[in-house]
């Protein structure tokens, strides 16, 4: 792939090696590389680098992203407006952690609005299974009635959480989760939670836009990573 004179780098896929993110793309926005693969390594090497993977066809090329500026928030920083707080109190919520990690990345993947194809593929839903399922990406489940009606997933990159996806199946139910999320990351002492790209629903929760250089002063070396596990959550986080 080329972009006028520059053309974009194609990843050795036994060789895990990323350029600088600022050498991504201006248009589009963030497009750094292509190939590679999604495995572990890969995927690790990628978030402690402040890349993604981002495509919608698995017998495509992988593409991957660093855009600028990025879309984030501070777990203290999520705005919960009042009939979002009784929601919490009155919906009869209960929230969980990497319970049902495929259950919610298989909700998150389900077409949408109309909308035809996902860009969380099998190939993505299979690469995050096997991140999960060595401790570095998590769920975040809202069940309501013992049935699972919203949630997240994303990866833990020190003190950063770099969120993928969110759905719901009951109203406000991926706000809750995402509230759920920035409750407890505020506890455990994060200082971000990477939402990758702005949009309006997003902006509306109190994410704001962060230039990639100031953000990539938070993702911590891949070396220095601390262990990973499933998450549990405490019990209070929906007391209001």
């Amino acid at each position: 792939m080329t972009q006028g004179k520059r053309t974009l780098p194609w990843l050795d896929p036994q060789h895990v090696e990323f350029p600088h993110p600022s050498q991504a793309w201006r248009e589009p926005n963030g497009l750094l590389a292509v190939g590679g693969a999604l495995s572990p390594q890969w995927l690790l090497h990628a978030y402690h680098s402040g890349v993604f993977p981002w495509f919608d066809d698995d017998e495509g090329p992988i593409l991957w992203w660093s855009p600028d500026p990025r879309a984030v928030i501070e777990p203290t920083a999520m705005r919960v407006r009042r009939s979002l707080r009784k929601r919490i109190r009155n919906g009869g919520f209960e929230v969980r952690s990497d319970t049902a990690f495929e259950q919610v990345v298989a909700a998150c993947a389900a077409p949408r609005g109309g909308e035809e194809g996902t860009w969380i593929t099998a190939g993505m839903q299979a690469a995050f299974t096997a991140l999960h399922r060595l401790g570095h990406a998590h769920s975040i489940e809202v069940w309501q009635s013992q049935r699972l009606v919203g949630g997240l997933y994303g990866v833990a990159v020190g003190t950063v959480f770099c969120g993928e996806s969110m759905f719901s199946r009951s109203a406000d139910a991926s706000k809750v989760a995402f509230f759920a999320l920035c409750q407890q990351l505020s506890r455990w002492n994060y200082d971000l939670i990477d939402c990758q790209l702005p949009n309006e629903h997003l902006m509306s929760l109190g994410v704001r836009t962060m230039g990639r250089s100031e953000f990539l002063t938070f993702l911590n070396p891949l070396d220095a990573a601390p262990e990973s596990a499933l998450w549990a959550l405490d019990p209070d986080l929906l007391d209001l």
